[in-house]
């Protein structure tokens, strides 16, 4: 029998899971899934917007694999810590998998930075979704935010600041995150991109979200979609035929926008903008920032932008960057700063050079944080074909009995499968009693209350 420890229950590790039952090469397998929060899914349950509910469903395709009678899962379980170093977690089983994403976000390098009311969109993500390790946001005294970035979860949050409580309550959106979206008294929130609209890393079906909200007028300035050379020329068949597909189709999208006329009925309003490079972070009253200083770009006719030496402030009292996520070094393991992953063969670890037989990685660990969710999949598949290669000195190395007594032995207190169920029936009672559906709970002692380990 091959035992195989795979950490992180996010869709990389799940489909790492499931590639390894689904293999026939090597009967037997066991696999346990590790994980240091109680609850599975991952980004599923702790980066996806609480309002799109179809993606929010893929849990129930990660569900069935977590099923499966083959599979464990062992949440609140720290890997690398002081209880379960990565050594001693190759004692207890024969391969480990580690599909830990990319944790960390990249900072701008500006000037006031370090203000009050300066975040990145991944611990605003963290927040409305309910994550344990999520700081509370105060949006008291906040009438304009600004977002910076041009990709989904720049989109996502210009959506959730934007949009309505009363859309919002049908959600599974922590109860004080609601409330504080709903005391605040926000009226703009201006998305920001350095270069043009042809280049924006959002997709379509994200991007029209942003004109469908109720009672938010959405604005593009037709003069910032004249500077893109792309969008210059609207007639021009040969110039729209050279764009990609879905910038074509973003393209159309924002020109709608810039033709339609204010609606003064709005509650609150988003603009896009387009070619301005943050330079400045400036400081307002008691440390907090107020506002955003922005240089203008322009084409510099390779594919880029330069600066023109024009300047441009916006008013903020919430500043959301989204440039991108950095892998966080996993304990024990390898790491490149440089491309925030873990050196890899194949999905095999390498060390000094050499592949590391018995460590492998998965997902964003071990590619960096492209790709959708279901780039996973192959990316997975790969390494657990890397695996399976690699499995019949692998499993003549003997272990010891069940690793979830030596887990224990350690003071590791896991939450097994029936613990997640008693945590996803506490967040529906919780729900009821609120007058909403299922609500998660957002934080330590009272995820590990309701599974039973307090």
């Amino acid at each position: 029998m091959l035992r195989v420890a795979v950490v992180g229950s996010g869709p990389s590790g799940v489909y790492a899971a499931q590639a390894l039952v689904q293999q026939r090469e090597v009967p037997g397998v066991r696999i346990d899934v590790l994980d240091r929060l109680p609850a599975p899914y991952g980004l599923v349950r702790y980066g996806v917007a609480p309002d799109h509910e179809k993606i929010k469903s893929l849990t129930g395709s990660l569900r069935s694999v977590l099923e499966d009678e083959r599979i464990r899962f062992l949440g609140n379980v720290e890997v690398g810590g002081e209880l379960l170093p990565t050594a001693r977690l190759l004692e207890l089983y024969h391969a480990v998998v580690y599909c830990v994403g990319a944790a960390r976000d990249r900072t701008l390098g500006l000037p006031g930075e370090e203000l009050d009311g300066v975040h990145s969109a991944t611990e605003f993500v963290s927040w409305y979704s309910g994550h344990p390790d999520a700081r509370p946001f105060d949006l008291a005294g906040v009438r304009s935010a600004v977002v910076v970035g041009a990709g989904n979860v720049a989109v996502d949050v210009t959506r959730i600041l934007a949009r309505g409580v009363p859309e919002l309550r049908p959600t599974d959106m922590p109860q004080a995150a609601l409330g504080a979206l709903a005391d605040s008294g926000l009226r703009t929130v201006t998305m920001v991109a350095r270069r043009g609209p042809s280049q924006g890393r959002f997709t379509t079906k994200e991007l029209r979200e942003l004109g469908t909200l109720a009672q938010v007028d959405t604005r593009v300035d037709p003069a910032e979609l004249a500077l893109d050379p792309a969008c210059a020329e609207p007639g021009d068949p040969a110039a729209a035929a050279a764009l990609p597909a879905v910038a074509r189709r973003n393209v159309e999208v924002l020109r709608g926008w810039a033709r339609a006329a204010p609606d003064p009925g709005a509650r609150r309003s988003i603009s896009l903008r387009f070619y301005l490079r943050p330079v400045e972070l400036l400081a307002g009253p008691r440390g907090r920032v107020r506002g955003v200083r922005f240089e203008r770009t322009a084409p510099d006719g390779r594919g880029g932008v330069r600066g023109t030496g024009a300047y441009e402030d916006l008013d903020a009292e919430l500043v959301l960057r989204s440039v991108g996520y950095l892998g966080v070094p996993p304990a024990g393991l390898p790491f490149d700063a440089a491309t925030g992953t873990v050196p890899h063969a194949a999905g095999r670890v390498l060390r000094a050079g050499r592949a590391s037989v018995g460590e492998y990685v998965a997902g964003w660990i071990k590619r960096g944080p492209t790709g959708v969710i279901g780039t996973n999949r192959p990316c997975a598949k790969e390494t657990v074909s890397s695996l399976l290669q690699d499995a019949g000195p692998l499993a003549r190395r003997a272990l010891p009995a069940d690793p979830l007594t030596a887990l224990r032995a350690a003071g590791l207190h896991p939450v097994e499968w029936p613990g997640w169920l008693a945590i996803e029936a506490a967040e529906a009672d919780l729900g009821r009693s609120l007058g909403r559906r299922s609500v998660k709970i957002p934080d330590w002692p009272g995820l590990r209350a309701a599974a039973g380990i307090a």
